[in-house]
């Protein structure tokens, strides 16, 4: 919801700030363009759904925020309708002061946090108090079917925008019945291997292991592979990419190709992220579904048919959606080497691109977000971009077809060579 939390978030000393630290650019996007109707999507619902806790902020008459943090079993956040959520509110220590804030300031603030999985989802509202004298069917919404505990009154929230969090920082913890499970499943493990060994995946000469899962949009996630016998992996190159087994539901076994998203370094690990496509042939969701941690792998070595020049000439790399992946890595290459790059970045909203905060922070001077869904101003001008690169640069381009044949064809008719040109296709 990039345009209805830049309009909440983005005041004028934010924004006098952003340009201060070099960041302006790359938000002011996400505030042109029509004010967009703010839907809690289905990532959205399924992620409150299953929470068991969560922060509030509300202000007082004072200006002064005050913070609660509100608890209770899995689900006693209700999702009401696809803009409206709401919780019953039980008797604490009798302060009132999240309630009597209300009274005076209806605008709230929510951070719903997944430790675990390192998620996080800020939601802004407008709040009111329901209570069984006025509103009582409502209320019933917002009950605990199994709770003894009286309602004082429910908490109706209607959503502004949301929006969610980079979970660089975010510190993995586990409740008491979290480690518990895991516990339980070390304590059988034995057990477990007494009966069988792990089938892996793949017939390559490479055994990996998935040591790594993070969620870096509501639907792409990262994997980290590593060496399943602690061994070397082989090297490559920025570009590369890795031929991965997946298990269908069917039980047959297919393959797909992800770009390797890092520079190549001394971790001894590949890192690939995945889009879930639920529209797609299957391979993506059934991976998503299928690959846990401590999966086991084979594949064969990284091929690279998308490979980064090796002198000092200067690069543009253009990438659009899940085409961020090669272009990464050869990101960080360049960097590395000192080169003199440009990034530019193109995706639907800020939310649905992998690394994009990521790579703003790393590289202010060289990176460059657009938003196809905001306004004229903040979308990918091709034309703009490489009427200003020198004679020598080379370009690198990854994404959507309809991406690849605007840059090919607009180089075309800036008389730039095609083998300055060098691209991959992703869906």
């Amino acid at each position: 919801m990039a345009r209805a939390f830049a309009k909440i978030s983005f005041t004028p000393d934010v924004q006098v700030v952003q340009s201060e630290m070099g960041s302006r650019t790359s938000y002011q996007g996400a505030e042109f363009g029509a004010l967009e109707t703010v839907v809690l999507g289905e990532a959205e619902q399924a992620f409150i759904a299953e929470r068991d806790s969560f922060y509030q902020a509300t202000v007082s008459q004072t200006g002064w925020p005050y913070v609660q943090h509100r608890g209770g079993p899995a689900g006693f956040l209700r999702v009401l309708d696809e803009r409206t959520i709401g919780y019953a509110d039980f008797s604490g220590n009798r302060q009132y002061i999240s309630v009597g804030n209300l009274r005076g300031d209806d605008r709230v603030s929510l951070i719903l946090m997944d430790y675990p999985r390192r998620l996080r989802l800020k939601i802004w509202g407008r709040a009111r108090a329901v209570d069984e004298r006025t509103e009582p069917e409502l209320l019933r919404k917002m009950e605990l079917p199994d709770s003894r505990a009286p309602v004082e009154r429910g908490i109706l929230i209607r959503v502004e925008a949301f929006d969610w969090n980079c979970p660089k920082y975010i510190t993995p913890r586990y409740s008491q019945q979290e480690v518990a499970a895991l516990i339980e499943q070390v304590r059988r493990q034995p057990e477990a291997m007494e009966k069988s060994v792990p089938r892996a995946l793949g017939a390559g000469a490479i055994p990996l292991t998935i040591t790594g899962i993070r969620q870096v949009t509501p639907s792409i996630r990262a994997y980290e592979l590593s060496h399943a016998e602690g061994g070397s992996l082989p090297e490559y190159q920025a570009g590369a990419h890795l031929r991965v087994p997946v298990e269908l539901p069917d039980g047959s076994v297919t393959s797909r190709a992800y770009s390797l998203t890092d520079a190549p370094d001394d971790s001894e690990v590949y890192r690939i992220a995945v889009l879930r496509m639920d529209d797609g042939e299957g391979g993506s969701r059934a991976l998503h579904q299928g690959w846990q941690l401590g999966t086991r792998l084979q594949v064969d070595p990284p091929e690279n048919y998308f490979p980064l020049h090796e002198d000092d000439c200067p690069t543009v790399l253009i990438a659009g959606g899940i085409g961020i992946t090669p272009i990464k890595a050869m990101a960080e290459s360049l960097a590395a080497w000192g080169a003199d790059f440009q990034l530019h970045y193109t995706g639907r909203t800020l939310q649905d691109m992998a690394f994009a905060r990521e790579l703003q922070r790393r590289f202010p001077e060289q990176c460059r977000l657009y938003f196809s869904q905001a306004s004229d101003s903040s979308r990918l001008d091709v034309a703009g971009v490489l009427a200003n690169v020198s004679a020598d640069a080379l370009i690198y381009v990854c994404g959507p077809t309809r991406l690849i044949d605007a840059v090919r064809q607009t180089a075309r008719n800036l008389g730039i060579r095609a083998e300055r040109v060098q691209f991959e296709r992703f869906i």
